[in-house]
């Protein structure tokens, strides 16, 4: 497959229609223009100019990072860009991390990701979460 890789952050209009198109959460334009700011790292992939497939990392760039917003156009999936994807945002990640940091993720499907070595945090911890607005 002929597509464009970037470490860029995508525009945040398609940010929000590729995450409703992928089945995530949708954000408000206003969120999305203020947290893509914000990211360590973003990867878009492209095809023909058009987002088909996103992936970020936030956090403080140290002691914790988050891996966010794993996205691929549903057209496109199952053509392994999920997992470009991800050993990018690996790649990143082993060149920032320093000893102790932390790497996180809430996986739709946890499947792909214990695939790719990410562990389930039960019984040691518990993931949880609070929703805002």
């Amino acid at each position: 497959m002929d597509v464009d890789v970037l470490e860029q952050a995508p525009l945040p209009e398609e940010y929000c229609q590729l995450r409703v198109a992928a089945g995530l959460s949708e954000k408000s334009l206003a969120a999305a223009e203020i947290g893509l700011e914000n990211g360590l790292y973003s990867l878009c992939i492209r095809d023909q100019g058009m987002l088909i497939g996103m992936g970020r990392v936030i956090g403080d760039g140290a002691c914790f990072f988050q891996v966010v917003d794993i996205a691929v156009d549903p057209g496109y999936q199952g053509c392994g860009l999920g997992k470009l994807i991800m050993e990018r945002i690996d790649g990143y990640l082993q060149s920032v991390a320093q000893k102790g940091s932390y790497v996180s993720l809430i996986g739709d499907k946890p499947g792909f990701y214990e695939k790719l070595g990410y562990q389930h945090t039960a019984p040691a911890g518990y993931g949880m979460y609070k929703k805002l607005a």
